[in-house]
């Protein structure tokens, strides 16, 4: 599926200001000892802001194994300091124009936050590692439901998508919505790891061996795996779900997709040990029907235009707003 669409749908819609434009807490109820690294129209954004927004902005690409050297770091110091002062434009724009956000609406996103942690020890630790207290979460949220509340009324409710528009993005990009070829499979894995001895791969080899054996007689694949497998998946009775190729390792990868439905391989060895793969079933190459994807599309098609509006509208406001920044 196209990377921009799939990127969508994780995106609620106070997701989708935070994604556009990193929001910080209020300067005026931080510590006056704050150093600046920008002013927006009288406004304060601190260094600590922009720190902490850097922060984030670090792990996640540190995540997918990203590190950024002294120049990309810069960049990205650039970057993120630019969205804040964008924020803090928007904002400025929707208090002066858009309906007060209600304290129901900022309780009922302050309960959604809390709710993804186990307890609340815990809400308090993380907030604690931002270097963040609850009152300053709640001013950033009802910062966010401002900003939200006011995109909401003066961009998305009059942005509409058109099926023929919707029809016309389906037809232009065919090769996005190619779902490549899968397998489902289940395995049976005897550990041996990448120090083993010999006589220690031997008496794994062995195992597995007297495992195929059982298999070979009749003995039923998940019930074996449920006793014998040392991989997660034991408990699932080895099933790994579907996968198509590039998301396991090559040797098991080539011989779970050189099986049929029903076929179990022969013994497989990787990295994590030995393996017996049974084929589940296989779904072939296929374009994911136009009425299936049409909804998330035209979702997608008017996401896009509103974020495109914004954009427009922010720098108009930029070109009016009085900005200093003081980068270090």
């Amino acid at each position: 599926m196209h990377t921009k669409l799939r990127r969508y749908f994780w995106l609620s819609a106070i997701t989708i200001v935070l994604a556009c434009f990193s929001l910080h807490a209020s300067a005026s109820e931080k510590k006056a000892t704050d150093g600046k690294a920008a002013v927006v129209n009288g406004t304060v954004i601190t260094q600590e802001d922009l720190d902490r927004e850097l922060g984030v902005v670090q792990q996640r690409l540190l995540s997918d194994g990203k590190v950024l050297d002294e120049s990309q770091l810069l960049e990205t110091k650039k970057r993120v300091l630019e969205g804040l002062i964008n924020v803090e434009v928007l904002y400025q724009e929707a208090q002066m124009q858009g309906p007060t956000v209600s304290d129901e609406a900022i309780n009922k996103q302050l309960g959604t936050v809390k709710s993804r942690f186990p307890s609340e020890d815990e809400f308090k630790s993380s907030l604690s590692k931002m270097n963040l207290n609850e009152a300053e979460l709640i001013t950033q949220i009802k910062r966010a439901l401002t900003v939200q509340q006011f995109i909401d009324k003066k961009f998305v409710q009059k942005v509409t998508v058109s099926d023929k528009e919707t029809r016309a993005y389906y037809d232009a990009n065919q090769a996005a919505f190619k779902q490549p070829e899968q397998v489902k499979a289940s395995h049976i894995l005897i550990k041996v790891g990448p120090q083993a001895d010999e006589p220690q791969k031997a008496a794994a080899r062995k195992k597995i061996e007297e495992i195929q054996q059982k298999v070979k007689k009749g003995d039923d694949f998940a019930a074996l795996a449920k006793e014998f497998s040392e991989g997660p998946s034991s408990a699932k009775g080895g099933d790994l779900g579907y996968f198509r190729k590039g998301q396991m390792m090559k040797p098991f990868e080539e011989a779970a997709f050189a099986l049929k439905p029903g076929e179990v391989s022969d013994i497989v060895e990787t990295s994590f040990g030995y393996h017996l793969i049974k084929l589940v079933a296989k779904k072939p190459e296929s374009t994911i029907p136009y009425e299936d994807i049409k909804d998330k599309i035209q979702a997608y098609l008017k996401q896009k235009n509103v974020g495109e509006q914004v954009e427009l509208y922010v720098a108009d406001l930029r070109g009016k707003a009085k900005v200093e920044q003081f980068l270090k």
